[in-house]
């Protein structure tokens, strides 16, 4: 059997002790882990952030990898912590939505089970009220690897918090979104269709369509089909949000023609 890989993903960043804890918990319930991070520069307690990421990301793993999620602006409330099964992968994180566009994402609409994680045998003996990472969802993972079954952690659950897709609306000859999620480069992911027309993000219009970054010279402000098939402004060997001062939930129109 190969080693159980478990990704961790949260808005942690890299200067503090609490990425290493989780994996010391983790590896000391499974030392056979395979821990995988995919992002600990997660915007802090930026739910739709983490949620497009892992829509971007999950779709590409292996079955049986088993994803732990913390960002988690409710942690300590009354919130749940849940363990999601999508199609033949797993999710553990906080019921804030974080891992629903992802279950779309790998066409797992209807995810079954949910399960409530409501069986402190499974966590750590005493649980921090501002770190469940460490304490709930860390060794409910090492469980997981070790064959434990879902529904050993709790009980089901069949209503817990969405995420919408944000929608553009169509006016006349304009179709009218927003930036949805800023990448490392500064690039700027609309929820616009990447039809041919004019782009305005703001008060700039941006008119030079590209297929590839390399197409225009550095500085210029392109659009372009990105790899989630959605419509992205750039700038060339630059940064589209830091030139134009925007970020996630600005206005983006598409101008058909």
């Amino acid at each position: 059997m190969s080693e159980p890989i478990i990704t961790l993903t949260t808005d942690f960043g890299t200067m503090s002790p609490y990425v290493a804890a989780m994996k010391g918990v983790i590896l000391s319930l499974n030392p056979e882990a395979r821990l995988v991070d995919l992002s600990h520069a997660i915007p802090p307690q930026d739910v739709r952030h983490v949620a497009f990421f892992l829509a971007g990301a999950l779709p590409y793993f292996p079955p049986r990898t088993i994803h732990v999620v913390v960002v988690d602006p409710g942690v300590g409330t009354e919130r749940a912590a849940l363990c999601v099964e999508l199609g033949t992968q797993r999710v553990v994180a906080p019921d804030n939505g974080c891992w629903t566009l992802a279950a779309k994402a790998t066409h797992a609409l209807h995810p079954t089970p949910v399960i409530r994680l409501t069986q402190p045998r499974y966590w750590r003996p005493h649980v921090s009220s501002t770190f469940h990472g460490r304490d709930v969802f860390a060794p409910v993972a090492g469980h997981l690897s070790l064959g434990v079954p879902p529904a050993d952690l709790g009980e089901p659950m069949t209503d817990w918090v969405s995420l919408d897709e944000l929608q553009p609306s169509v006016v006349g000859d304009e179709v009218r979104g927003e930036v949805v999620f800023v990448d490392g480069f500064g690039n700027l992911i609309t929820n616009l269709p990447p039809d041919a027309g004019t782009v305005r993000i703001g008060d700039v219009e941006v008119s030079r369509r590209v297929r590839t970054y390399g197409e225009a010279p550095p500085g210029t402000l392109v659009a372009l089909t990105s790899s989630f098939g959605l419509l992205e402004v750039a700038e060339v060997q630059g940064n589209a949000a830091g030139r134009l001062r925007v970020g996630a939930g600005a206005p983006a129109v598409l101008r058909r023609g």
